[in-house]
């Protein structure tokens, strides 16, 4: 995540920030899009549906989507951050 624009940094080192901040956006909207598709895919393994039905395989589709859920927060946030910054 970058620094907000400061009022005194000139307006060539606001525009450079902006667009850094501009592609840090889209960067974490990707990344966060990304971690929300795994995270759907890990919650059908976990109701079964798949190649690996058994228990443990159930389990570590729960366990994964979980941790998928947190990537897709995580860069959800940033990008929100990023998108006030610009």
């Amino acid at each position: 995540m970058s620094a907000p624009n400061k009022p005194n940094e000139g307006i060539v080192g606001q525009i450079g920030n902006s667009i850094n901040n501009a592609a840090q956006y889209v960067s974490e909207k990707v990344q966060g899009s990304s971690a929300e598709a795994q995270k759907e895919a890990e919650k059908e393994k976990a109701k079964g549906h798949g190649a690996d039905s058994s228990l443990t395989g159930r389990a570590s589709g729960a366990l994964n989507a979980a941790g998928h859920k947190i990537d897709e927060t995580k860069h959800d946030s940033a990008a929100k951050a990023n998108k006030e910054s610009i």
